[in-house]
């Protein structure tokens, strides 16, 4: 396997990682300011390498960190539905996607590809569609009037 294609498969593994850490701290309650013991405990059963670990938790963070500019969003564009009603694991998968493209300007191809590749693993048959509809429509509304940068390593 070439190195590009382990680097990409290590970026997938950071966010199903982040997404894991994003279901545990919503489930649980958890502020991530709160996290230290849940998160020894998560890599204690969740072993990974310390790279996967930084990565995990800078996404994970980060999209936390972000949700009153993200969730605005989700509710804007998905039409006759309101986040907090949504599948837990879907509204997850929309905020870490719309949190790369917005902040860590992930080119939105590869953060709507890979939100899709989670929705697949995690949540049920309609969600790809649906969250593939709602990303969309917040890749033409917000990051295509962004200007654009190079985030060629971006992904």
């Amino acid at each position: 396997m070439t190195r590009r294609a382990d680097s990409r498969r290590e970026r997938h593994r950071v966010r199903e990682t982040a997404l894991q850490l994003l279901y545990q701290w919503e489930v649980a309650a958890i502020g991530i300011d709160d996290a230290d013991d849940a998160l020894a405990l998560f890599w204690s059963t969740h072993p990974a390498p310390e790279a996967r670990q930084a990565g995990a938790l800078r996404l994970a963070r980060g999209t936390m960190a972000a949700l009153s500019t993200i969730d605005p969003l989700i509710e804007g564009h998905a039409e006759h539905w309101r986040p907090e009603r949504m599948a837990l694991i879907d509204r997850l998968i929309m905020r870490m996607a719309i949190y790369e493209m917005l902040v860590e300007r992930t080119p939105p191809a590869i953060a709507i590809d890979e939100a899709l590749e989670l929705a697949k693993t995690f949540s049920g048959e309609g969600a790809v569609r649906f969250i593939n509809g709602v990303l969309d429509a917040v890749r033409r509304d917000t990051v295509a009037a962004a200007p654009a940068e190079d985030a060629s390593d971006s992904e």
